[in-house]
């Protein structure tokens, strides 16, 4: 995971631009997650449930003002990564992903977007940033 200014997929890969920053705002930040799930060959061809949310250093869902008042900062999605015909068995499957979203956030604040894959998580799968001081 790496977050950045603005990431997309195209062609199965990530274009990915002002990756790697661990401070932004206060205030309006754009931001964009980007993602690499690696998919082991065997578990090809099955759904593969994840969640991506914004947390605050307290561990709390952080939620942002305005149309969708009082609705935490998450995604949730699913893929089914196939495999081409023409890969080598036994190889793992890269299956890359974006999340653009611009964020009003606290100054002085930590954050961390943490993933879970099929309800797990790992330390590996978050990314903590902070806010600038007012």
């Amino acid at each position: 995971m790496m977050l950045a200014d603005y990431a997309q997929v195209a062609d199965g890969k990530l274009f990915i631009s002002g990756a790697g920053w661990s401070t932004c705002g206060p205030g309006a930040a754009p931001c964009s997650v980007a993602v690499i799930f690696h998919v082991p060959w065997q578990e090809t061809g099955r759904r593969t449930d994840f969640s991506l949310r914004l947390i605050d250093s307290g561990g709390r869902a952080v939620v942002q003002p305005g149309a969708q008042d009082g609705m935490p900062v998450q995604v949730n999605g699913h893929f089914e990564a196939r495999w081409p015909p023409d890969m080598a068995p036994g190889a793992e499957l890269n299956v890359p992903m974006s999340f653009n979203i611009v964020l009003q956030l606290e100054p002085s604040t930590r954050y961390s977007w943490v993933l879970q894959i099929e309800g797990q998580t790992q330390d590996s799968w978050q990314v903590t940033f902070g806010t600038r001081p007012a």
